[in-house]
């Protein structure tokens, strides 16, 4: 007889790191989940090794090298909080293994001082199919449901920081 699954409530977040990477113009990287059908778009994120003893600030600079095979980045902000996000219940069950409810996210704003040409969708396992710069008050509208909110959150949190990287002079 197997265990009976929890009910999600019960389930702890997945502790987690997202993104927000902007280009000299202020604008936003948003990738397409290669593994989601249709327009499933999302800023890089990913998992904290807690395991290992990961600082979110190391596990986020991994992210970006694992996701889009980037390292030339300057740290503009760490968000003050945490974010959370619950996964729809037909996800909860099977995303990680069902171990996790959703995630919980420290947020960092990051700089990229590279080239578009830079940027490598398959520098480790392929997670984008796809990629673009977008204005960061559209980010809300491009993710999945679940995670508009938080989305919503780090736009409001870093708008000093892209609006600013617009008001520059080109090429600043």
């Amino acid at each position: 007889m197997s265990e009976p699954t929890p009910p999600t409530d019960a389930l702890p977040y997945r502790p987690c790191v997202g993104i927000m990477l902007l280009d000299r113009r202020g604008r936003a990287f948003v990738g397409q989940r290669a593994d989601q059908p249709g327009d499933a778009w999302q800023m890089p994120q990913g998992g904290i090794d807690i395991e290992r003893g990961e600082a979110p600030r190391a596990a986020a600079l991994r992210e970006l090298s694992e996701e889009i095979g980037i390292e030339a980045v300057e740290v503009l902000a760490e968000g003050r909080g945490w974010h959370r996000y619950d996964l729809p219940e037909a996800l909860a069950g099977r995303a990680w293994g069902g171990r996790f409810r959703g995630q919980e996210q420290k947020w960092f704003a990051m700089r990229f001082l590279g080239g578009d040409e830079d940027i490598d969708l398959g520098a480790h396992e392929r997670e984008f199919s796809r990629w673009r710069w977008v204005e960061p008050e559209r980010l809300p509208a491009l993710v999945v449901p679940f995670k508009r909110a938080v989305y919503e959150a780090v736009v409001a949190e870093f708008r000093p920081l892209f609006e600013r990287l617009r008001a520059a002079p080109a090429g600043g």
